[in-house]
């Protein structure tokens, strides 16, 4: 019963995302094109701002960070160095009845958990897209589309110290694209072939790792909490030796607790010097640090906070669905954090069949546009404009009626609270702001 009113939840959110413009499948009218996503008017809105406030405060609130925009394209020999070529691989079983094919790692048992056939025997499937460079084919250098945004990182970290003049401590933080050609797919956009990662890579002297995996651990857990997730459902699970990947010495996974279950958002790493003494060795370049005061050369270790920002914003979505009864109706909200929310205002004229009340609330919307996205409706009932606002997560309605039209006053009301305030219509955009700040 539970699992069923688990699946039934994430079913709404997945219904609510096509419907209202969050997310869609990709290539839909041709069918689709498996475990990839479109992000709708909304969607893009929620990803944006999501993105925007990890950057603001990993970057600018700090004064150890500096950004990256990396190629995705690298040169193959730093994936050889990085261990992709070779060990970046899930084993692969395949139904001999229904040729379904599944991550021996994820299987609870010995046959097919589709048809219940047999399974063969395991094989290694490297998760890397190759493509080539080169007008052809055949004269062309295979290269990868980037499974991870790190490496880039790594390869430009004597580049960004000596550019930007930075002594250790510091941090080089990235937001891009990544590609994994994963056998097992699905959680609706939890786990797809092509998503986009919020990557920092903070370089320590060796004998202050410890201090700040620690740190970085605690400072990812609660930017989530910050931004609304609620504390009972994210957590941290720490690695054991046997799961260790082969570069870290440490890792902790922050997870979020889905409909399904628990599952990792983020990712903290001790990953030692392992990766900057592999490029060192491939390139024959020296990827170290002179400390001036010790004047000597070390190779910094790395603490690495890794997320996923479709994952992230799934589980921001999931985390703010709620439905409520309001005078005998069903009202479902998606309680957005105010800086996440895509839609911060949303201006209704009462009466839509009244021409000046209509031509006042279209005034209003051309005035308030700008530095918040505001929306303007006027397709159905005020109280239908509201359950449809409130379902998206826009924080404020307002609403014009024949009376703004003498006092020039507008009714604002709040989505979490329901309360309304009667503003002056030339006191919207201050109000609106201090309604958008960060306390």
């Amino acid at each position: 019963m539970a699992k069923a009113q688990e699946t039934n939840i994430m079913d709404k959110i997945v219904s609510l995302c096509k419907r209202r413009g969050y997310i869609f499948q990709s290539s839909e009218i041709y069918g689709g094109l498996g475990s990839t996503w479109d992000y709708g008017p909304l969607g893009v809105e929620l990803k944006r701002n999501l993105k925007a406030w990890w950057w603001r405060n990993m970057v600018y609130e700090r004064g150890d960070m500096e950004g990256l925009d990396a190629a995705i394209l690298m040169h193959p020999k730093a994936w050889e160095a990085s261990g992709h070529t070779k060990s970046f691989a899930d084993l692969l079983v395949e139904c001999k009845s229904c040729n379904g094919r599944f991550r021996q790692d994820l299987l609870k048992g010995e046959s097919c958990p589709e048809c219940g056939g047999e399974l063969s025997s395991p094989r290694r499937f490297n998760l890397m897209f190759k493509t080539f460079l080169g007008s052809v084919e055949e004269e062309a250098s295979t290269v990868y589309l980037r499974p991870e945004t790190a490496q880039g990182i790594f390869v430009n970290f004597v580049n960004v110290q000596g550019a930007m003049r930075r002594r250790l401590p510091f941090g080089i933080a990235q937001i891009g694209k990544a590609f994994r050609n994963e056998i097992t797919t699905g959680g609706f956009t939890f786990r797809s072939r092509e998503f986009e990662q919020m990557e920092i890579e903070f370089f320590v002297e060796p004998e202050s790792a410890k201090r700040w995996f620690d740190y970085w651990t605690e400072e990812r857990l609660n930017w989530y909490v910050d931004l609304g997730i609620r504390r009972d459902n994210i957590r941290l699970r720490e690695h054991t030796q046997d799961e260790l990947a082969h570069y870290a010495r440490h890792c902790f996974d922050i997870e979020y607790k889905f409909p399904s279950g628990w599952a990792e958002l983020e990712g903290i790493a001790n990953r030692t010097d392992f990766d900057l003494k592999k490029h060192s060795e491939f390139s024959g370049k020296q990827l170290s640090y002179h400390d001036e005061e010790k004047k000597e050369w070390i190779v910094p270790y790395i603490i690495e906070p890794s997320g996923g920002v479709d994952r992230a914003a799934l589980a921001f979505l999931v985390d703010a669905y709620r439905e409520e009864k309001v005078r005998g109706e069903k009202r479902v909200v998606l309680g957005l954090d105010r800086r996440l929310a895509p839609i911060k205002a949303a201006v209704l004229p009462l009466l839509r069949n009244r021409p000046e009340v209509v031509s006042m609330a279209k005034k209003i919307w051309e005035n308030m546009r700008g530095p918040f996205r505001v929306t303007y409706d006027d397709t159905a009932s005020i109280g239908r404009l509201y359950r449809r606002q409130d379902e998206v997560g826009t924080l404020l309605c307002i609403t014009v009626d024949v009376q703004s039209l003498d006092d020039k006053k507008v009714t604002v009301r709040d989505r979490d609270t329901m309360e309304q305030d009667r503003v002056p219509i030339e006191n919207l955009k201050p109000y609106l702001a201090e309604k958008m700040e960060v306390k």
